[in-house]
């Protein structure tokens, strides 16, 4: 499994912007339903960082596939103060008592 942490911050007038166009990622995820991805993307209490999380099986991972994901990366630069910092992340460990019941 890759997991990978996506960080950065948007200029604060392009924040409605950028969640629209996250929004709309997960729009079409909804409907694709691709194998293989947990996805998930947290905006920060300064109101103008955000994170996002991806769990894929293998690489590249099914976001490459989505359209809304290309239109979000298209002006990334642009709506950024700070740039997307991207880490790969290896787990220690991880509780989750939904998918014990599983």
């Amino acid at each position: 499994m890759r997991r990978v942490m996506v960080r950065y911050k948007v200029k604060p007038e392009r924040v409605a912007e950028n969640e629209e166009l996250v929004r709309a990622v997960y729009a079409e995820l909804a409907q694709a339903r691709p194998p293989g991805l947990r996805y998930e993307t947290f905006k920060l209490d300064d109101g103008v960082s955000f994170i996002h999380l991806a769990v894929t099986a293998e690489r590249p991972g099914p976001l490459a596939e989505v359209a809304a994901f290309a239109r979000f990366q298209e002006g990334i630069a642009e709506r950024c103060d700070e740039p997307p910092a991207v880490t790969e992340l290896e787990r220690v460990g991880a509780y989750d008592p939904a998918a014990e019941a599983a």
